[in-house]
Parts: C-alpha cells; sequence; structure tokens
C-alpha cells in the first residue's frame, strides 16, 4: 500500500527514469547492446502472446489464432520473432535483425488489430488516404517546379 501512494504521489517517478537512462546506455555497448536489445525486446513480443493465453486459455487462443482471418497475421508475427533471433545469433548480421524487430513490431499490431471489428480496414483506408494525399502533393510539387 505504501508503493502505491508513494506512485501516486510522485515519488517514486525517479528510479523509473533512471532505469530508463540504464537501458538506453546499454544500447550502446558494442555488439552487446544490440544484442541485448533484440533479445529482450523478442522476449517480450512472446511474453505479451501468451498472457493473452491467461486471458482465454491456450487451446482456445491458438485457435482464435489460426482463425482465417488471421492466420496470415500469425504466420508473418511467428516468423519475424524466429528471423530475428537467427539473425542476432546465428547469422550476426545486426542491421538485419534490427529491420526484423521493426517488422516485428509492425506484424505484432496487424495481428492485434485482427481482434477488433473493421479495425485492420480503417486503418488500411487511413493508410491510402494518406499514401493519396502525398501522391498529389508530390504531383503538385512537380508541376511547380516545370512551370
Amino acid at each position: 500500500m505504501d508503493k502505491l501512494r508513494s506512485v501516486l504521489g510522485g515519488r517514486d517517478g525517479q528510479s523509473d527514469n533512471r532505469n530508463i537512462i540504464e537501458g538506453v546506455g546499454c544500447l550502446f555497448i558494442p555488439k552487446l547492446g544490440i544484442i541485448l536489445f533484440i533479445v529482450f525486446y523478442t522476449f517480450g513480443n512472446l511474453c505479451s502472446l501468451i498472457s493473452t493465453m491467461f486471458l482465454m486459455g491456450p487451446l482456445k487462443q491458438l485457435k482464435r489464432m489460426c482463425d482465417k482471418t488471421r492466420f496470415f497475421a500469425t504466420a508473418v508475427m511467428i516468423t519475424c520473432l524466429v528471423l530475428t533471433l537467427c539473425a542476432a545469433f546465428w547469422w550476426k548480421i545486426f542491421i538485419l535483425a534490427l529491420f526484423l524487430v521493426i517488422l516485428q513490431s509492425i506484424a505484432f499490431a496487424w495481428y492485434g488489430l485482427s481482434y477488433i471489428p473493421f479495425a485492420r480496414d480503417a486503418v488500411l483506408k487511413f493508410l491510402s488516404m494518406i499514401g493519396s494525399m502525398f501522391c498529389k502533393a508530390c504531383k503538385k510539387s512537380v508541376s511547380t517546379d516545370a512551370g
């Protein structure tokens, strides 16, 4: 209860800031920092995936993961998790591993959106709208430069 009071009172924030600074500082340790980041990030995504099994049960979770609406998202997400670890430990290509971490984030978000009705459609529509606005701005820029 005292811990809750100190957090709500704003007295516990100093140790959290120190942990964040130490964590970011570990990233700059040559080679080891990137590996630690990749391992902990992938482990965190695995823990997030496994933690939902407590909410709905492991069998129901696995059945939902293999539904036709989210099978592709599940396959891409698990593939990204595995390839990220392979790139970090076996292939030792750290740029590829960081690229796969980004893909892992996108795949995990896409997988999560599959549980919200019409969320993926809304995101696709939003991205297409942003893309069309960008294309119009580029065409306008090119036409003003040419004229």
